[in-house]
């Protein structure tokens, strides 16, 4: 099988670590080349990888040699890449949020089915082993019914202020994965949101309409209820857990360890600390979730859909607004 050719859009923090892994880690990927809207950013990756340095996306998009794209600018760019890789019957890649309206995402939608090319949205959490266990156990029936999910997400800082005036909120760019991983665990679509939050790690985050602590509970079409737990600063580490509890048992991932050792003396024991962000957390997850996109590109169905990429923005635009009007609100409501 040759390896599938592609093209990396955004050479930032994300799409870097998108570009190396391909590269250096999975069997069945190359990086055929790379853009970025910062030419020094591209140049430094194309030099990095040996591979071509492309001025502008058209040169990607229009290339004989590039098989698929890898979305990862800025959100506000997804959309228009995705119509973009669509006409010239590219395959895609799309890091989330897809977009920040619904409009958007359902212009990007059209043009894809429009021209029939597969699309994989980038919620990597589905891919994390232990995540992936806790959704086996309940697609196999080992908990029966299901009757709540509890997802705490923390991160260890809170990203710069310019990033959080631009992303969509804690909802819909922390959060998302979250709205993700509840779907995908309970197998089901969430019918009503309520949410609060606060502003207690920095001012400044509320200054620009954000908040640092959030709480959402959500209902399902299936009955079951998930709680989510929020904060933007976890001071021991990148805290990510997911349990599953229902009528026949409980399921749970636990965080990694950034080592697995214990040290006892006369004062009591400790252990390692927890990985400090999502790089060091989530690579196995990565490359997991190119192992999938390369099986795509072979004829197997998207693992992550953009009715998936779409979901959990309905649900983060209805968190919002649940906490701008204190009440629960319900997902048909948004659209």
């Amino acid at each position: 099988m040759s390896p599938v050719r592609i093209g990396v859009m955004g050479c930032g923090r994300i799409g870097r670590m998108h570009a190396e892994l391909i590269s250096w880690q999975v069997p069945n990927a190359e990086v055929a080349a790379v853009y970025d809207v910062v030419d020094d950013a591209s140049a430094e990756l194309a030099k990095e990888l040996g591979v071509r340095q492309a001025a502008e996306p058209a040169e990607i998009l229009e290339s004989d040699d590039v098989d698929a794209v890898a979305i990862c600018t800025s959100t506000h760019t997804h959309i228009d890449l995705l119509v973009a890789a669509a006409d010239t019957g590219k395959a895609a890649f799309v890091e989330k949020p897809l977009a920040l309206n619904l409009a958007d995402v359902d212009r990007g939608i059209a043009a894809a089915e429009a021209a029939g090319v597969p699309v994989q949205v980038g919620f990597n959490r589905r891919f994390d082993p232990s995540h992936r266990y806790v959704r086996d156990r309940v697609a196999a029936g080992d908990l029966g019914d299901v009757h709540l999910v509890r997802i705490s997400s923390r991160d260890p800082e809170p990203p710069p202020l310019m990033y959080l005036d631009q992303s969509g909120g804690i909802f819909c760019d922390m959060t998302i994965h979250d709205f993700d991983m509840i779907r995908y665990i309970t197998g089901s679509e969430v019918t009503e949101v309520y949410a609060t939050g606060a502003v207690l790690v920095d001012d400044a985050i509320g200054e620009v309409g954000d908040l640092d602590t959030a709480v959402i509970v959500c209902h399902h079409e299936n009955g079951a209820i998930s709680a989510i737990d929020n904060s933007r600063q976890a001071v021991y580490g990148y805290d990510q857990r997911v349990e599953a509890f229902g009528s026949a048992g409980m399921s749970a991932s636990e965080n990694p360890l950034t080592a697995t050792a214990v040290t006892r003396t006369a004062d009591g024991a400790h252990g390692p600390t927890l990985p400090y962000f999502f790089l060091d957390r989530y690579i196995p997850s990565y490359l997991a979730e190119w192992d999938a996109f390369t099986a795509m590109m072979q004829g197997a169905p998207s693992p992550v859909t953009l009715a998936d990429g779409r979901a959990p923005l309905v649900i983060g635009l209805a968190a919002w607004r649940s906490v701008h009007e204190r009440r629960p609100v319900r997902t048909d409501e948004i659209g």
